[in-house]
């Protein structure tokens, strides 16, 4: 765990910076090459790239750097990543100015700080001499680059790594094998994206590639896709009427709870927001996109982040809801994630400066995250986690004697949230057992929803052999623990604002005896919203597409997360798709709605530090890096894209609740 300190973009380089920048680059044979005069270093650096290593004349540059020596050209990148990376793997939360490319306290990478020494040390995302020559383009950068080194300083480099050899190195070489989202250019298709792994459908390589090809492969995306090119949104003139797409999405959800979802989305522009992810799926697929495939959560704003307690009884922060994820371009959660951030804060009259200050924020916490974890080993990245004690200790310093009591309640709270409390919150004793309480249309019982079709169904044997094939999704301790619990009553219960409509139930079993409870959320998963623009699942089972893809997602996740299909729907007769979980399991969320705008600020930061760490567990974090690079170019891109999208959702807003007054969508309020 680090101190934290104040969030600040990127400082620029002092003259000093600048000059130690030229000195290093004038004995790198990576830069060397960039200079006319400079033959025997090009030499050098042409002969050791045929492994994609450094030449010697390189790695003793590297020990001679200055320690302003961040330099695009800096043969120093390339062996800084085996020298600095952390060593045990978890990430430290929000705080210190650190240097993100050096270990940390316990090999934790660390989470969201303020600092500027992070944003130009970082070894990830530095520009290396690979970046400019590699094996892959077979060429000397002498060749390539006649400018001189006073120039390159000023100007960004163009990255390597363009070229016909070089796409065939750093991306997947053949159009025909790749399945690249909506707004990936052909460009970005040749040199960036990778065929797809027909088991999980992330990126399959198709061959290792060493860290230097992967940076290549970041530079190469940034080549075709620009950092600003993020900031776009102009609605497409054949834009799909985002009334339809919900109306056309209620068609396969349960009809008398679709007028309950409509009446909690027209309470405000962000609880709109929050049940439009699929309109805003829709608009994200007109975008740019970088082809850089993670698993994505496909519905990352802000209210999707929270507390929940783990294996290890600990709480830990993280993304909390998966109902839409598949591997997709990482920067549609970004996207996703800090237009809610707008929206929220227009909500709570935030100044255009203050909101502005929590965009950028968000998205170099996001950036800078991302290259901690480039200089990570693979299972440093994996142990990675926000833990909510540590979050205590960090933050308690920068909140007011009111905002520490609040957090100390909160915290407090979450731990009473479990099985027991749900207990006495929803069931009553009948007959010596515990029932579910009905609470119409919230909660309704199995037992009142079965009509006289249902007589003769055997509800029993059903949901044992429900019960049982659950079971058998889950690791073996697991059922162990699972097996010791009997079915004691189910309920029907309305959840959230976009989900609202799903089938989802609540199912009470007991352990040893009635105070020993355990409640299960056994909830539908139908197609993510992504699928029409990222690819269909390569899950038969979109219950096991959810629990995959926040396995892969999450730092620690439910012990009894797992997955089955009904075969006959109690409402429609129809086969459905679930996915299961506990009820309460030490879950909190913040309170967006009285948060101040530091308080937004610092929770923009966390919500930016976790997503990045979650999509560094299933893409490739080097090339990530690479293309966000040390620069504030894609937090000011994605600052302009979230203020741009919240007047789009105002629009929405206002076309969705005029669909209701004009009688076009019946909505049911307070419910």
């Amino acid at each position: 765990m680090t101190e934290p300190a104040k969030p600040s973009t990127p400082a620029k380089k002092t003259g000093s910076a600048r000059q130690g920048t030229k000195t290093t680059a004038s004995r790198s044979t990576g830069t060397a090459s960039r200079s006319r005069t400079s033959r025997s270093a090009s030499s050098a650096s042409r002969s050791s790239t045929a492994s994609g290593g450094s030449s010697p004349a390189s790695r003793g540059t590297a020990s001679k750097s200055t320690a302003a020596g961040t330099g695009s050209g800096s043969a120093a990148s390339r062996s800084s990543t085996a020298s600095r990376s952390t060593t045990a793997g978890r990430a430290s939360t929000p705080g210190r100015s650190t240097t993100a490319s050096r270990s940390t306290t316990a090999g934790r990478a660390s989470t969201p700080s303020r600092s500027t020494t992070a944003g130009r040390s970082s070894t990830a995302s530095r520009s290396t001499a690979a970046g400019r020559s590699t094996a892959a383009s077979g060429s000397s950068t002498a060749s390539r680059s006649t400018r001189s080194r006073s120039t390159a300083a000023r100007t960004p480099a163009k990255p390597a790594g363009t070229g016909p050899a070089a796409r065939k190195s750093a991306g997947n070489g053949s159009v025909a094998a790749t399945r690249a989202p909506s707004g990936v250019p052909a460009g970005a298709v040749r040199a960036v994206v990778f065929a797809r792994s027909e088991t999980t459908g992330l990126e399959k390589p198709p061959r290792r590639l060493s860290p230097d090809e992967r940076r290549v492969r970041g530079k190469a995306a940034r080549a075709e896709v620009p950092r600003e090119s993020h900031a776009t949104w102009s609605p497409p003139a054949d834009r799909p009427d985002p009334v339809a797409l919900l109306a056309g999405q209620g068609k396969s959800r349960v009809a008398d709870l679709v007028p309950v979802r409509y009446g909690r989305m027209m309470e405000t522009p962000f609880t709109y927001y929050r049940g439009a992810a699929l309109p805003m799926a829709s608009d994200l697929a007109h975008t740019p996109s970088t082809g850089l495939i993670v698993q994505a959560c496909g519905d990352a704003h802000l209210s999707n982040f929270g507390v929940f307690g783990s294996a290890e009884r600990k709480l830990v922060f993280d993304v909390n809801d998966f109902d839409e994820t598949l591997p997709a371009p990482l920067e549609w959660d970004v996207k996703r994630l800090a237009a809610s951030l707008e929206v929220a804060a227009r909500e709570s009259s935030f100044s255009d400066k203050e909101r502005k200050k929590i965009l950028l924020a968000t998205a170099a916490r996001y950036r800078m995250a991302m290259r901690q974890f480039a200089g990570m080993g693979d299972l440093d990245v994996w142990y990675a986690m926000v833990d909510v004690d540590d979050l205590r200790t960090q933050f308690g310093g920068l909140l007011k004697q009111g905002q520490r009591t609040a957090l100390e309640k909160g915290v407090a709270k979450a731990r009473t949230r479990d099985s027991m409390q749900e207990l006495r919150k929803l069931t009553r004793i009948e007959d010596g057992r515990p029932q579910i309480v009905p609470d119409p249309p919230v909660i309704v019982p199995l037992r009142d929803l079965l009509g006289e079709e249902h007589k003769g169904l055997d509800i029993e044997s059903l949901l044992r052999d429900l019960i049982g094939e659950y079971r058998r999704t889950l690791q073996p301790d697991r059922r162990v623990l699972l097996e010791q619990y009997d079915f004691a009553d189910m309920a029907r219960k309305v959840v959230g604002v976009g989900s609202v409509g799903t089938r989802c139930w609540i199912v009470l079993m007991l352990g040893r005896d009635g105070d020993d409870p355990l409640f299960l959320q056994v909830k539908e998963a139908e197609e993510s919203v992504l699928c029409a623009y990222a690819g269909t699942s390569t899950y038969a089972n979109e219950g096991e597409r959810v629990v995959n893809g926040q396995r892969l997602m999450q730092a620690t996740s439910d012990i009894f997360l797992g997955w089955q299909r009904n075969p006959i729907g109690l409402d429609d007769g129809r086969s459905h798709d679930f996915y299961v979980r506990q009820l309460r399991d030490w879950k909190l969320s913040l309170d967006i709605g009285t948060m101040i705008p530091r308080g937004m600020r610092l929770y923009g930061e966390l919500c930016g530090f976790t997503l990045a760490r979650a999509h560094a567990r299933s893409g490739d974090e080097i090339a990530i890096a690479s293309y966000l690079g040390n620069s504030v170019a894609f937090d000011n891109a994605i600052a302009e894209f979230a203020a741009a999208y919240a007047d789009q959702n105002a629009r929405d807003f206002q076309a969705f609740t005029g669909a209701i007054a004009s009688g076009r969508l019946d909505a049911e309020r307070g419910v």
